[in-house]
């Protein structure tokens, strides 16, 4: 049995309260872990000593230390990385091959951001030749990194390697359904020669975020998950007006034209809906195919989607494993009910495997639900698990209109052989990634986020780095006069 602690100024132990939260596989609902369930005393604790190592000795390492720092963060990820991705399978469900992909790109997101960081340099302005005039970013100061149950160690990852490599203090707090990964991290962590305070962990619910969010002494909140908190982060931080970030999720259409390659489409329709169970903030769940070509792609979906495997993603030859929770595994199966009652034809799935190997954990069956229009609760709610829903379209102004009309704009794919169509729907999607002819991949070197209700600023790239930092114009004359303008 797995049992976890906090991590509070370079120090483990055990929540104010002595609080724990009983962590469930969700490939059979055995209980894997007792996890330290912190309150908002101990939140407070770890902001306290945040505050405490950004006013000290943190704030004067060097750019040099920080990159220095990430490279090897990034060896700690690469020497651990088979541990790691077995213990996101056992937390999440998701396959191994999965996990151990995931262990990959967030080694290289630590060492995209050491490189970015090791180029820092503050940029000198023209100014008259006894002013020195430079445009610098400085650290923002203590930062609460709120990260999701889906991804748990690639988010942090995405948040936690620029703000460290900004010179930034965190305090993180992992989703309390998934935080086995965060806390072996953390473990890394722990063998760096860090100033206490520099990287602090508390795993518990709601009310931890709500402190990170509310208290004066956090200069940002950075928080990845679901809408109707997000909303409440961004009251929350209005106390401070602190920086956030906010990644909320999308409604991700994935559009294939008549002139697709209608094999690779059909390949990267399943691949964009049911990688990791469908509980993707990107993944193409909304498909949209045109009129011509529909009955034909809805038919090679229906043959493929029996043979997709579903099980624990321990064994080699699983495909999909389960939902994560039992309030997903709920939700989900609701929406699907509803997306029927709506007038939705149900082609495959919308129910729990049959055997008795699923009758323990929060197993689904990959789901496709044809016949949806735009109007449905189905084609508009984001679903987060492994459903399909499939409209008809009919010109290209048609699937742009039907594409952008939702609230969320954080992915989208088009399916053309036409390279002026594809810049066109390209251009005028509004979704921060539009990828055509793929779907799902993703670079730290390229942005990641989303317009409208998909949430506030960028992660990954460049920019990524910049949303840790503050910009200052730093101005020095050396050679001050007298201007003797008043009462001179």
């Amino acid at each position: 049995m797995i049992q976890t602690q906090l991590y509070i100024d370079g120090q483990w132990q055990s929540p104010v309260d002595q609080g724990t939260r009983a962590i469930v596989s969700p490939a059979d609902e055995s209980v894997i872990a007792q996890a330290a369930e912190a309150t908002r005393a101990d939140a407070r604790l770890a902001i306290a000593a945040a505050r405490r190592a950004f006013d000290g000795p943190w704030r004067q390492t060097t750019i040099r230390e920080r990159a220095k720092l990430l490279n090897k963060i990034a060896e700690l990820i690469d020497r651990d990385a088979d541990k790691l991705a077995r213990l996101e399978s056992l937390n999440t469900g998701k396959t191994l091959t999965e996990s151990r992909t995931d262990m990959g790109d967030i080694a290289a997101t630590f060492r995209y951001f050491a490189g970015l960081v090791a180029s820092e340099s503050g940029a000198v302005n023209e100014a008259p030749h006894h002013v020195i005039s430079r445009t610098l970013r400085e650290p923002v100061g203590v930062c609460g990194l709120i990260t999701p149950w889906n991804y748990p160690l690639l988010q942090a990852a995405w948040k936690i390697a620029p703000a460290l490599g900004a010179g930034n203090t965190v305090v993180i707090k992992p989703s309390n359904l998934t935080p086995l990964t965060t806390h072996h991290f953390t473990q890394l962590i722990a063998e760096l020669d860090l100033p206490p305070g520099v990287f602090n962990l508390v795993t518990g619910g709601a009310e931890v975020g709500a402190e990170l969010a509310e208290s004066l002494d956090v200069d940002l909140v950075s928080f990845t998950g679901g809408a109707f908190a997000g909303e409440s982060i961004m009251k929350a931080a209005t106390g401070n007006f602190k920086r956030i970030g906010l990644e909320l999720g999308g409604k991700n259409p994935n559009i294939v034209f008549a002139d697709a390659d209608l094999d690779a489409a059909v390949d990267y329709a399943l691949n964009a809906a049911f990688f990791h169970a469908g509980q993707v903030c990107s993944a193409g769940s909304r498909l949209m195919v045109e009129d011509s070509i529909y009955d034909a792609f809805i038919g090679l979906l229906a043959e493929r989607l029996p043979r997709i495997v579903i099980g624990n993603g321990f064994h080699g030859e699983t495909q999909m494993g389960p939902v994560q929770s039992a309030q997903q595994h709920e939700k989900i199966l609701g929406m699907v009910q509803a997306g029927i009652a709506e007038g939705a034809r149900l082609v495959h799935g919308g129910k729990r495997p049959a055997g008795d190997v699923y009758k323990q954990g929060y197993w689904l069956e990959p789901t496709l639900l044809a016949d949806v229009t735009a109007d449905m609760k189905i084609a508009k709610e984001e679903i987060f698990g492994p459903v399909i829903t499939a409209e008809r379209f009919r010109s290209e102004e048609e699937a742009l209109r039907a594409a952008n009309d939702t609230p969320y704009g954080l992915a989208a794919a088009v399916w053309t052989r036409d390279l002026d169509k594809a810049n066109r729907m390209s251009r005028a999607l509004r979704f921060g990634t539009v990828w055509v002819n793929d779907y799902h991949p993703y670079f730290p070197e390229a942005p990641w986020g989303g317009y409208k209700a998909s949430g506030i600023g960028r992660e990954l790239a460049r920019i990524g780095l910049d949303e840790y930092t503050e910009l200052k114009h730093s101005y020095i004359n050396l050679a001050p006069k007298a201007m003797g303008w008043f009462g001179a």
